[in-house]
This record gives C-alpha cells, structure tokens and sequence, in this order.
C-alpha cells in the first residue's frame, strides 16, 4: 500500500468528484481571458508594485557605467579590487541594466497539470500566470518565447514582443489537448532542451508541478548558471492532504491504473499527508540546491498574492546578497 500510494500521490492524480473534466477549459477564447486578467489582475499589480517590476525580472545584461567609492548598502560583489588595492579607498562598479530582455517560459503540460479538486486546474493557472507576466514583459518593450511539453518537448513558440504575441501564447496554452496516459513526465527533457535553444542570457520561468521522474535537478541547475531562473510549482490542496470523502478511486494520470481508498480511513489520511509533506521538503530542498528562486501557485489560491509574495522575497533576497562590506574593508573606508 506505501509504494502504490507514493506513486499514486506522486502523479498528482487523486480526483474528488467535484474536480472539472481533463478536457475542460477556461470560460472565453485567449482574447477574453487576457482582457479579464489586464483589469483584475495586472492592474492591480500595477498599483501594488507601482513600476517596480525589476525586482521581479532583471534586465538580461550590465553595461560597466562608472566607477565610484563604496556606500552602505552597495552590493560588494561589484567592488572593483584592482582600483581599491590602487586608490586604498573601496570603489564599485556601477553598472547600466539592459532594459530590453527575453523571458522564457519552459512550461510542462503533462497530464498530472490537468488536475484540480475545486473550481481551477493547475493548467488554468499556469496559463493565467503566463499571460500576466507576458503582458507586464512586453508592454515594457520585452520579448517572451515559450517551450510547452507534454509527452515531450513538442512546441516551441519564439521569444517575440507584443500583444498580438502574448494571445498566441496563451492561446497556444488554452486549445492544446490533454495528454492522456502519455507515460511519466521526465522534467529534465523541457530543461535540457531549455538550455540547449536559449543561448543569450535571458529570464527562464519553470513552470511546473515537479511531479516528474527524477533526474531534473542537474539540468536545472545548469540551467541557473546561465540564466536567472525561476521556479513556478503548481499545486492543488488535495495533494498535500486528503477530504474525509468516503470510498475514492485514485487514478494514475499518467498511466491510468486506479486504485479504490478509503479515505474515511484517518490512518489512511495521515499516512497520505506525511508522504506529501516528505514530497515537499525534499522538492524544496531541491530547488535551494539547484540555485532558483521558487513561486508557489496553488489552484486555491489568489494570483496576484503570490506574485507580490514572490516579489518581497526577492526584494529579501537582494537585500541580503548586497551584504555590508568586509570588516577589513571598514577601516579603509
């Protein structure tokens, strides 16, 4: 019963009988749903974020600008050596951003993400987080290209600027059909040939429930030595913990074998629940390994909480990267 729970939960499949049909799809073609998102969702991050959309994606490249002494707050990465060993005073690179960049999105789109417990599945969602950073990308004059995988990496659609370009996308998302039964998803295939095709240094979105085969860790974190990486994990609350919902046919998405449970059964429940949350800590741990910064989007939850979560974490993050500077540096200064 463990080894067929574990891979029972690790599809991502468990279906209560209020989950929408795999083949269901959102309500309206990509230009309505694009237009609803523009006035619920990207106005608000408009007003939340008030501009500030560099902390959520950085430009592609650094021009060197200047040199000048070191302040407080400086990131002491871009401390110049050669001219403090020179001058005895800490100076620092001062960089210009690239302001046009290139997003990519590698998004998995195997059966497990046509899940969801309650009104939205976890490929609505997906496709909606698309739209919105899309949008915010390309009206700043950037491009978004995009890799879909299902059995396979089977679409690849070019990094283009516009919003012409951003329905495509999404449209592309929306009328793709379900994968049935495709077999396992091998995550580590969409990143290998993420890091193969991008070769200018570029924002990759990773868009994914991670319920893989193993083996994607490595081509991840390949893929963040190259390009500022971020992970975005789908999820549904059914697959963390499981309803009191009585008789339920657990069904393997991927492969389609079932399996009958109780889950009246409370030892049942428990024993899915620490298997889930086992789940999630190594995946957690994974990804601090692999260098990436990660997003969590669950099917229950509200879009643009998360993006601005996301967004003060990574404002946390460059905080603590710029760092003070080194104590044997103080005195000179």
């Amino acid at each position: 019963m463990k080894s067929w729970l574990h891979k029972t939960f690790s599809t991502g499949a468990a279906k209560a009988p209020a989950a929408q049909p795999v083949n269901a799809q959102p309500a309206g073609g990509a230009e309505h749903v694009l237009r609803r998102l523009e006035w619920t969702v990207i106005r608000r991050l408009d007003g939340l974020l008030q501009g500030d959309y560099r902390t959520l994606m950085r430009g592609a490249g650094l021009d060197l600008a200047d040199l000048r002494e070191y302040q407080h707050h400086d990131d002491v990465r871009h401390i110049d050596w050669n001219v403090t060993a020179r001058l005895q005073v800490p100076h620092v690179r001062v960089f210009t951003e690239d302001r046009e960049m290139a997003a990519w999105f590698l998004l998995d789109l195997s059966p497990s993400v046509d899940f969801g417990s309650g009104e939205q599945r976890k490929r609505q969602v997906s496709a909606e987080l698309v739209a919105v950073l899309a949008r915010m990308l390309t009206r700043h004059g950037n491009r978004v290209g995009a890799m879909l995988y299902g059995s396979g990496v089977d679409s690849v659609i070019p990094a283009r600027g516009g919003r012409r370009h951003v329905l495509h996308l999404l449209n592309s998302m929306q009328v793709r059909p379900a994968s049935v039964e495709a077999g396992p998803t091998r995550l580590n295939e969409l990143l290998e040939a993420g890091g193969a095709m991008i070769k200018r240094r570029s924002t990759v979105f990773v868009v994914s429930d991670f319920i893989t085969e193993p083996g994607w860790e490595k081509p991840l974190a390949r893929l963040a030595q190259r390009h500022e990486v971020v992970a975005v994990r789908l999820l549904d609350p059914m697959e963390l913990q499981l309803p009191d919902l009585g008789l339920l046919t657990i069904r393997d998405a991927e492969t389609g074998e079932q399996l009958l449970v109780d889950t009246h059964d409370a030892g049942f429940r428990r024993r899915f629940a620490r298997i889930a949350a086992q789940r999630e800590a190594d995946l957690r741990q994974a990804l601090v390994r692999a260098g990436v910064d990660a997003l969590e989007l669950s099917t229950d939850g509200d879009l643009v909480d998360a993006v601005m979560r996301f967004t003060e974490m990574r404002k946390r993050r460059s905080r603590r990267t710029a760092g003070g500077l080194p104590a044997h540096l103080k005195q000179a200064a």
